[in-house]
């Protein structure tokens, strides 16, 4: 079975001017961004590869750590997009995940060592990921903690 998402999109001008994008809840602005020599309005291709890789990372996350049933408090994310700029071509070099994962008080070391593992295979589970294989690297950095027990 396929799932289809569309897109459509809308466009003013040249290079330096903006426009529109909408998916389903998704609607914003669109242009180049400044530090790219555009006009830095709405977001901009980079910050929205950025954002699928990482949504899609922390949500097959959360449904590996359920599925194992690992009892969470809170999971954060952080993840950082690398693109170089050589001879004026811009290639998405790479993007690290920095999950801050907080399990449930009163888990033990066992429990702890599998979340983390389970952060490294969400990585490489993700289907975002699995379309950028060879050619962004993708990479997890987790920081796994339980929470203190309430007196």
């Amino acid at each position: 079975m396929n799932h289809v998402f569309r897109l459509t999109a809308q466009w003013d001008g040249g290079r330096n001017s903006s426009g529109t994008i909408e998916s389903g809840e998704l609607k914003t602005a669109i242009s180049i961004p400044e530090p790219m020599g555009g006009p830095g309005i709405g977001t901009n291709p980079d910050e929205m590869l950025l954002g699928a890789a990482s949504t899609c990372y922390i949500i097959t996350l959360a449904a590996m750590l359920e599925r194992s049933a690992i009892a969470v408090q809170s999971l954060t994310l952080e993840s950082d997009g690398i693109v170089d700029v050589t001879n004026n071509i811009f290639t998405y070099k790479s993007i690290t995940h920095r999950p801050l994962l907080v399990l449930a008080a009163g888990q033990d070391e066992e429990v702890r060592v599998k979340a983390e593992r389970l952060a490294h295979k969400a990585e490489s589970s993700c289907m975002i990921t699995r379309a950028l294989q060879g050619n962004v690297d993708v990479s997890a950095e987790p920081t796994i903690v339980v929470a203190e027990q309430a007196d």
